[in-house]
């Protein structure tokens, strides 16, 4: 059931779709769902807080650029139920190590955390990244008490591979790499 779409481009082209959602481009009229998550401090407690407007209109010109630099980036993760936007999930190049590696990324609306949403969503993008990207791996980088999104990882097949501290608003904040390989 799991299954790559690809139907026409559009700015609302479903690119993968699982059992009980669909993947599909951010776009502007998508702002206020991403406020939802975005400013909601608890569900950002990994980014040191809730983004200010500024910031979620930033967070969501970085998706669609990555879209057309790279053709993939933070999907919008659409529960079929509802046709509601639920969080957003999909394929980045992040640094590590001085190096760009393949990141399979999750944020969910708090509402919608421990459903078995994430883990669906994230399952959906690493075989797309086999099979559509012809990846020979794809990581999940995870801020070292985000046990939540550590089981997401865990789940998807990834084991803890190694760890490094980043910098972000001022504060270290170490993290683990978790990697599957093809």
């Amino acid at each position: 059931m799991d299954g790559v779409k690809n139907e026409t481009k559009g700015k609302n082209a479903v690119i993968i779709e699982t059992e009980r959602l669909y993947l599909r481009e951010l776009n502007q009229s998508d702002y206020q769902a991403l406020c939802r998550t975005l400013q909601d401090g608890e569900a950002m407690y990994a980014y040191e807080g809730a983004f200010s407007d500024a910031e979620v209109q930033e967070w969501l010109d970085r998706q669609i650029a990555r879209y057309q630099k790279w053709d993939f980036g933070l999907w919008a993760v659409i529960l079929k139920e509802t046709d509601e936007l639920i969080g957003q999930c999909g394929l980045t190049m992040q640094e590590w190590k001085g190096k760009e590696v393949l990141e399979v990324g999750y944020l969910f609306e708090r509402r919608y955390w421990h459903m078995g949403y994430a883990t669906e969503a994230a399952r959906a993008c690493k075989k797309y990244a086999f099979e559509e990207l012809d990846a020979e791996e794809v990581c999940s980088i995870i801020r070292d008490t985000n046990t939540a999104s550590q089981k997401v990882a865990l789940r998807n097949g990834m084991k803890k591979e190694d760890g490094w501290t980043k910098h972000y608003k001022g504060v270290d904040m170490p993290h683990d790499r978790y990697v599957v390989y093809r």
